[in-house]
């Protein structure tokens, strides 16, 4: 209940029971049937009017004049309010000094309890994400709007929905929005990248939500910050510190910005048709240099205004070099081929880490291997499906590779050796078909000893005896057919990648 609705009667009762009976404050709101803000708002007023118990003024209108006349009508130099909260925003920058320099020029001016009083009165007209105290170029908050835009393909009619990233500085509101079709790890760090060019700098500060590309797991204490995230937050000189979960006085600031930018970005182009991703975002840039040069209703100037004022002075400069976009893969093992696998492509490392975890980071042109943090090794990005990056230092001595890799490793049954000799010397190098090696291992452990080398009978009649070949025979149980083709005489054994002459007649 606002204090300005109570009757005189219930405010001094409200004064009575704080001054006189010393009750909490939320005593007094409970006993008077009001909130506990409420009494401290009447607390502050009487005191802003240097009103005591008991009460000097025993009429209502006048107690109620005394408790609420407007400011211009004090009597006293009254300071603008407006440039104090502005003033707060910098850094360093305290009530206490502002007050110094006000009775600098007004000595017969409020008191420093009056001064902070007035103040804090003032400030809970403004709405809840102004009132919250942010030093200039400290923090920025990013989050994702809840409303998702419609982009047409004009080719096949395919509707995809654009999510709308938001970022907002803390101390000037000031705001970046951009649409995106992708909410993987590269699309949030390339939003990253672009609002902080929107900027022309960063804050020491990135709180964003918890969003799985940017915090693999949120914890108040100890949260895990994606590694890619990590790097581009100290490529730019910041810290991440998500908000926490289901807290969202945490955020209010951005929260604020996101209601902002539905509500007077993505509602005014509701509308239109989009048919491509571009052509929303021009739309948004548009309409967010209306937001942002918007004067605001309860302070004086706009959002760029202030950015102008507070924020752009403060900012961190941005690199010298742009970051250059990665991707990790943590705990990776390397294989007994000694390679590691990375986006369906087979990097190698040196054979001494076999059996090891690994990280692995790429970008667009390089893939580096590390372990526990020194780089082991290092690749051109490739992008063949299936293939190997080998470099030939990584190989163990070829003899003992072959030795231990052997048909004889596995069970000493005709077709099944058979099937593995021809696997192994299908390729250049033995190590490279080390995986399918260990693909029959894992098929005998599966479907039996016995199922197996009728698979592998089956794949050396048919002129294919490969690891897929086998493995596709188990699935669909032909072992246990007899037909023509497990009957007829079995050809010449020849490798995996021979088709023979019969193939091209």
């Amino acid at each position: 209940m606002p204090a300005e609705r109570l009757a005189m009667r219930k405010i001094r009762e409200i004064l009575r029971l704080r001054w006189e009976a010393r009750l909490s404050r939320r005593q007094v709101a409970q006993s008077c049937h009001v909130s506990p803000s409420t009494v401290a708002e009447i607390e502050y007023r009487a005191d802003a009017a240097s009103l005591s118990w008991p009460l000097s003024v025993s009429d209502d209108a006048q107690l109620e004049r005394l408790l609420y006349t407007p400011q211009s009508e004090s009597g006293k130099a009254i300071p603008e309010w407006t440039v104090v909260h502005r003033e707060l925003k910098k850094p360093g920058v305290t009530l206490q000094l502002l007050w110094h320099e006000y009775r600098k020029n007004h000595p017969e001016g409020l008191g420093y309890s009056q001064f902070c009083n007035r103040f804090r009165i003032w400030k809970k007209r403004l709405d809840v994400s102004m009132r919250i105290h942010h030093k200039a170029g400290e923090k920025t908050f990013i989050d994702f709007a809840g409303q998702t835009v419609d982009i047409i393909d004009s080719t096949t009619g395919e509707v995809r929905q654009a999510h709308v990233f938001v970022a907002a500085l803390g101390a000037s509101n000031y705001t970046f929005a951009r649409a995106t079709l992708e909410l993987d790890k590269r699309a949030w760090l390339q939003l990253h990248i672009d609002a902080m060019d929107f900027f022309g700098g960063t804050t020491r500060v990135w709180v964003p939500d918890n969003l799985k590309a940017g915090v693999s797991k949120p914890n108040f204490y100890d949260p895990v910050i994606n590694p890619a995230y990590r790097d581009l937050s100290e490529h730019y000189g910041a810290v991440v510190i998500p908000a926490r979960v289901r807290r969202p006085q945490d955020k209010a600031k951005v929260e604020n910005a996101v209601q902002q930018v539905e509500r007077w970005v993505l509602a005014p182009l509701r509308d239109q048709r989009f048919f491509s991703l571009s052509e929303l975002n021009e739309a948004i840039a548009e309409r967010l240099q209306w937001l942002n040069t918007r004067e605001f209703k309860q302070l004086e100037g706009s959002r760029l205004s202030h950015f102008e004022q507070l924020d752009r002075p403060a900012l961190q400069p941005l690199p010298d070099t742009p970051f250059e976009l990665c991707t990790w893969k943590l705990n990776a093992k390397v294989h007994v081929d000694h390679h590691v696998a990375f986006e369906h492509h087979f990097y190698s490392a040196p054979y001494t880490f076999i059996g090891e975890k690994v990280d692995i980071y790429a970008t667009d042109t390089t893939v580096e291997i590390l372990h526990k943090g020194r780089r082991i090794a290092s690749h051109r990005r490739s992008f063949e499906r299936g293939r190997y990056s080998t470099t030939p230092e990584h190989r163990p001595e070829a003899h003992r590779a072959y030795a231990e890799w052997s048909p004889e490793r596995f069970i000493r049954w005709p077709n099944t050796e058979e099937v593995t000799r021809s696997i192994l010397s299908a390729e250049k190098h033995p190590a490279q078909a080390y995986r399918r090696c260990l693909g029959l291992m894992r098929l005998e452990k599966r479907d039996g000893s016995a199922r197996l080398e009728k698979a592998c009978e089956r794949a050396i009649a048919i002129q294919s005896p490969t690891y897929r070949s086998v493995k596709s025979i188990l699935k669909h149980r032909l072992d246990e057919k007899i037909d023509a083709d497990t009957e007829q005489k079995r050809l010449p054994f020849a490798p995996e990648n021979t088709r023979g002459r019969d193939y091209y007649h």
